[in-house]
């Protein structure tokens, strides 16, 4: 029998939020950070737009609180939001003192100047973004990777599914407090015992629920569907944003084109080269990405068109390339100058607003278990997500909980007599297409009935089928060996119910959340909270 695997703090997710926290813990404790598939696999490798913060003089923590705010559509907690952006500021600083290759302004030799080049995206009144040209989510996790790699006290595990939480009410002793998890090691094809002081869910979102999505295939929520098992509140799940512009063509998949793009001066048109944004809101392309997103599912459907048009040609071709190299080097792949033709684009699902409710330090319902980055629920988005907020919070949570961690250390010792993972009564499955299937439909009724625009009908049958589905899962769980596509479906099935429970719940239309309805405002803006019925599976 494999022996149980102990570290101080267990990291499951290899993001900027992982990263960060394993970095500010190294030097005092053991750290184990495991990935899925590569560690680059996550979402952090490929974000592009940059992170926001107050950096110029002409900005002010205030305009980008209420910037932030406004974007929420009332939901935002405001404590939050002050924190994060708050640390602004020092976040950035920690990041430029790890190496991340900000890109620069230009002077007019060509030459670097000492100021970093800023940028402006939808929603934000002031140009505040920090980029590394239009891959700085490579920048940012291939500079933290390097560090960690570097580091004695971290060890990276790459291959390794987390299946399930370890905590202290499954195996009937006091309490709730999380005492490590069970891993599958996809080399060995077995299930590990991994036992730690503390553990950080740091897995992304669930944008993976859905049929077109500009995330990575980790995307499938096992965060917040172990957190939920494990009896933890999850809170807004029914607001799933919508990024307005991924590339739509048949052998392109998921790449985002980035937001900075319209925030340098790209605009929106119809196949007849028609503008429309203008008639949808004042801001035109720059509104926040929900009203963006509607809109152009709006003229979609209006005009039964497959896709729209960005276009960002009327720019000069150097400026283009030198400020968008990877748009246009991808696009270019597919036969697309964006330096001379517009790109066609769809909206497509691309971040998962709500999550496990944690509070200012990142700490769950559970004791020792954290949730930081795309998985938790700090109440920064609210009902929207301000484009590059979210690589911000990351890093801010992921201080944060990181220093909690070490206030916590003298009061928390390493669980013993964890119990091996049970395999003595599975068997291998001959029947794989059915986890392909229900893979497929659950996709597909997700973006077909809990997408951009709702309504209680397609909830109401989105409901009925994911309960069919969970039973149908849950059956198949329990009999076959565990593998990645299964763990996946699994925790995809949970996501995709909460998703919809939360948004039967919500009678009203607010920021994400669209339903044709209740097209109407509530007077007091309330958040959705789950609770789990038991911490049972």
């Amino acid at each position: 029998m494999v022996q149980a695997k102990n570290y101080d703090v267990l990291v499951i997710g290899s993001g900027a939020a992982g990263l960060t926290l394993a970095l500010h813990l190294a030097d005092d404790l053991r750290v184990a950070v495991i990935s899925k598939g590569q560690l680059s696999e996550g979402s952090t490798f490929w974000a592009q737009g940059g992170v926001a913060a107050v950096l110029d003089d002409t900005d002010t923590v205030e305009a980008h609180v209420q910037d932030t705010l406004d974007a929420g559509g009332g939901l935002c907690r405001e404590e939050a939001v002050r924190q994060i952006v708050g640390s602004s500021r020092e976040a950035i600083g920690w990041l430029i003192d790890q190496g991340v290759p900000f890109t620069r302004e230009r002077l007019a030799d060509g030459s670097e100047s000492d100021d970093f080049h800023l940028t402006r995206e939808g929603g934000h009144s002031h140009r505040r973004i920090i980029h590394a040209a239009d891959a700085t989510g490579a920048a940012i996790f291939n500079t933290l990777l390097l560090k960690a790699q570097e580091h004695d006290n971290i060890e990276l595990l790459e291959n390794r599914v987390a299946v399930d939480l370890i905590t202290s009410d499954k195996l009937g002793r006091p309490g709730r407090q999380c005492l490590g998890a069970y891993i599958l090691n996809r080399n060995s094809g077995h299930v590990e015992t991994y036992g730690a002081r503390f553990t950080v869910l740091a897995t992304g979102g669930a944008s993976k629920v859905y049929l077109y999505t500009s995330n990575p295939d980790s995307a499938s929520g096992d965060g917040i569907a172990m957190a939920w098992r494990a009896g933890c509140r999850v809170a807004n799940m029914e607001f799933n944003q919508f990024h307005p512009t991924c590339l739509y063509h048949p052998r392109a998949k998921s790449f985002l084109v980035t937001e900075a793009l319209r925030g340098e001066g790209a605009v929106l048109k119809l196949p007849d080269g028609t503008r429309f944004m203008p008639r949808f809101d004042a801001r035109a392309e720059l509104a926040p990405r929900d009203i963006v997103a509607r809109a152009i599912d709006h003229e979609m459907k209006r005009l039964g068109l497959d896709c729209v048009f960005l276009d960002i040609s009327h720019k000069p071709a150097e400026f283009v390339r030198s400020h968008f190299p990877t748009v246009y080097e991808r696009c270019l792949a597919f036969g697309i100058d964006i330096t001379r033709e517009p790109i066609p684009v769809v909206p497509a699902a691309h971040y998962t607003c709500g999550g496990v409710m944690v509070d200012a330090r990142g700490r769950t319902d559970a004791s020792n278990l954290y949730a930081i980055g795309e998985t938790s629920y700090t109440g920064l988005h609210g009902a929207n997500r301000m484009a590059s907020n979210s690589l911000l919070e990351c890093v801010v949570f992921g201080r944060a909980a990181a220093q909690d961690i070490l206030d916590e250390l003298p009061h928390t010792g390493m669980p013993a007599d964890l119990p091996h993972w049970d395999e003595s009564k599975v068997t291998d499955s001959d029947e794989d297409v059915i986890i392909s299937h229900n893979w497929e439909e659950l996709r597909r009724f997700m973006w077909d009935y809990v997408g951009i625009v709702r309504t209680t009908k397609r909830l109401q049958r989105a409901k009925h089928r994911v309960d069919m589905l969970l039973a149908e899962i849950h059956e198949f769980y329990s009999n076959y060996r565990v593998s990645r596509d299964l763990l996946e479906l699994r925790n995809l099935a949970v996501v995709a119910d909460l998703i919809i429970t939360s948004a039967m719940q919500r009678r009203e239309s607010r920021g994400l959340h669209y339903t044709l309805d209740y097209p109407r405002l509530l007077p007091e803006a309330t958040d959705t909270i789950l609770q789990p019925p038991s911490a049972d599976d």
